[in-house]
């Protein structure tokens, strides 16, 4: 059996194992909901780009949330050239590319430039900036300083008709949101917000912190990442555990009621960090395709009932 083949059989079986799952309506969800349903690239790192677009539409999303960074399916430091050629092999399987998520951290570096050159000609409307860790050493500093780097992406973002979101990921700058949303304020909102992330929220934010943020950056959210975790303690403390959609913690009916409120009809973007089991390659793509499968299937019956359509799964 070739690769083609057999991946085409890989997919097969992984929706056909989770068509009573799908069995929900979309048609509200789909006219209410204006934005695209992404996979994110980072998990199917053996594919090209003609594989990954015919992967992820088969599977049933949108669009691809495209990887320009290193060890990415786009490096940064080839993306004028090789960009445009990613762009047409997913969209030649009838995907769009709504995002690109990129390692950049000012736009000073050399690469910022041509990547978001790149990606505005191409027309793509978004990106994700890298991280900025805290040394808690003088944590009012490096908060300055990572927002006057974010700032200068913004800026360049700006210049090239791309808009900027910061991801509030746990640990870094910005994983608690209230730290960085004085500075987010200061910036263009057409041009700079938000790429939300309700797994981080929750484990930085608790009961109910999260909640109060997310209402006060609703209005900005650019883009939404979602996966899902639980607490466990380990030998070195506790840590957060990521477990697939509604496994975990995060309260998906009071998010995505958020977000509908609000309007919101970015890309949402379905990261699957959790392990999966395999004890060969092509156990653990069949795996992850029927992992996806299953998350999108629960992602679409979210939406569809805060955005208008009362599903039951």
């Amino acid at each position: 059996m070739n690769e083609l083949n057999r991946r085409e059989f890989l997919l097969t079986a992984a929706t056909a194992a989770l068509a009573g799952e799908r069995a929900f309506a979309t048609s509200g969800a789909a006219n209410a909901y204006a934005g695209k349903l992404c996979f994110f690239s980072k998990h199917l790192p053996q594919l090209d780009w003609r594989q990954l677009g015919q992967t992820v539409k088969q599977l049933g999303f949108d669009g691809v949330d495209l990887t320009v960074r290193p060890g990415g399916h786009v490096k940064p430091e080839s993306a004028a050239a090789d960009l445009p050629k990613a762009l047409d092999a997913i969209r030649a399987a009838g995907l769009a590319v709504p995002m690109i998520t990129t390692g950049l951290l000012t736009a000073e570096e050399p690469t910022a430039q041509p990547i978001l050159a790149t990606a505005g000609k191409l027309g793509i409307p978004y990106f994700k900036a890298g991280y900025h860790k805290y040394q808690f050493k003088d944590t009012r500093a490096e908060l300055q300083q990572a927002g006057q780097a974010f700032q200068s992406l913004a800026g360049l973002s700006q210049k090239h008709n791309i808009q900027a979101g910061f991801h509030n990921h746990s640990g870094y700058v910005g994983g608690g949101i209230w730290d960085f949303i004085p500075l987010m304020e200061k910036l263009d909102a057409r041009w700079a917000g938000w790429y939300y992330d309700p797994h981080h929220a929750v484990a930085e934010g608790g009961a109910g912190a999260w909640k109060a943020a997310l209402q006060w950056i609703a209005p900005r959210i650019k883009m939404v990442a979602v996966k899902d975790f639980t607490w466990e303690k380990t030998a070195k403390g506790w840590a957060t555990q990521d477990c697939p959609l509604g496994a975990g913690m995060v309260d998906w009916k009071h998010f995505f009621a958020t977000l509908a409120r609000g309007g919101f009809s970015g890309p949402i973007s379905l990261h699957i960090e959790y392990d999966i089991a395999g004890k060969t390659a092509s156990e653990q793509e069949a795996n992850m395709l029927a992992a996806a499968a299953r998350d999108l299937a629960f992602l679409k019956t979210r939406i569809a009932e805060a955005y208008g359509t009362a599903t039951t799964q």
